[in-house]
């Protein structure tokens, strides 16, 4: 049975001309803070009944489709954590900010991130073109060998806004601090996989392995754990799938090397039951290699 959410509020501002904004994690919190873990909670669902009530108070459509994207990851953020905490596993799955506001080979040490900015910088100095590459939604850091900070041993109950806060920054305690083998994999979710979608997440994870490989072999890293990349959406069909089915490029130079999937698993994530299965195959990644 669906979650009735139509009687909750959506959080409403002014903007400097007069218009009206939605506040997106005033909003999830109004709706998200005691249900978002619920078993039977439909997530597409929620978001249809969220557009139904802030589009009854004056707003326009545009606003709630550019909210449902950070709605979908904070959900799938506060469960992951929650989940990770319960499995007593040591992988985080961390929410990224977009690449304008953060380069995810920070993460790695000095040694390692610099070896990515010396790859780019030759690139671009030996030829007319540029090593461009954008963030997934998540990294997935196997904490292993990293002291964790104790708000990372907490689970989430009732959300707030500085819970949201929280999952959007919680990455920064990684910068700098990741060794090659700590970055286990990335996960890329969308609510939708719309047509252009369907190339970047093969090209993201293409080039996310790429950049890996490159690394390995500057340090001479023999027999290293793979790195993984997932997708998720809440509605996947046949045709997203064959277009996700794409090689992973720099495996196929190598006539000694069997090749390899950009996108190693693809998973449909419409309800807490479905992520907690997608949840379920990401943290035995240590088990892979």
């Amino acid at each position: 049975m669906n979650i009735d959410l139509s009687k909750r509020q959506a959080a409403i501002g002014q903007k400097t001309d007069g218009g009206l904004e939605l506040k997106k994690a005033e909003t999830f919190v109004n709706f998200f803070s005691d249900v978002y873990h619920a078993p039977d909670l439909k997530i597409m669902d929620a978001f249809t009944q969220i557009d139904s009530v802030a589009m009854n108070a004056g707003l326009e459509r545009g606003a709630l489709n550019n909210a449902r994207g950070d709605w979908y990851e904070w959900i799938i953020g506060a469960n992951a954590w929650n989940y990770r905490i319960k499995k007593q596993s040591p992988l985080l799955i961390l929410n990224l900010p977009n690449k304008k506001r953060f380069d995810v080979s920070k993460l790695y040490q000095d040694k390692f991130s610099d070896q990515i900015a010396d790859l780019r910088q030759k690139v671009s100095e030996s030829s007319d073109v540029e090593l461009i590459t954008s963030n997934p939604d998540f990294v997935i850091i196997d904490t292993s060998n990293i002291e964790l900070p104790h708000r990372f041993h907490i689970p989430f109950g009732r959300l707030t806004v500085d819970d949201l806060d929280l999952l959007d920054t919680a990455y920064q305690d990684f910068i700098g601090q990741c060794s090659f083998d700590d970055i286990r994999g990335y996960f890329s979710v969308k609510t939708t996989f719309r047509p252009d979608r369907r190339l970047q997440i093969p090209h993201e994870g293409s080039l996310m392995k790429a950049i890996h490989v490159h690394l390995q072999t500057r340090s001479w890293i023999i027999d290293p754990k793979a790195l993984k990349y997932y997708a998720a959406a809440t509605k996947v069909n046949n045709s997203d799938r064959e277009a996700l089915k794409t090689v992973a490029t720099h495996s196929i130079t190598n006539v000694s090397s069997k090749p390899q999937a950009a996108v190693d698993d693809v998973f449909v994530i419409d309800s807490v039951e479905q992520l907690h299965d997608a949840l379920e195959v990401i943290l035995e990644i240590n088990n892979d290699r």
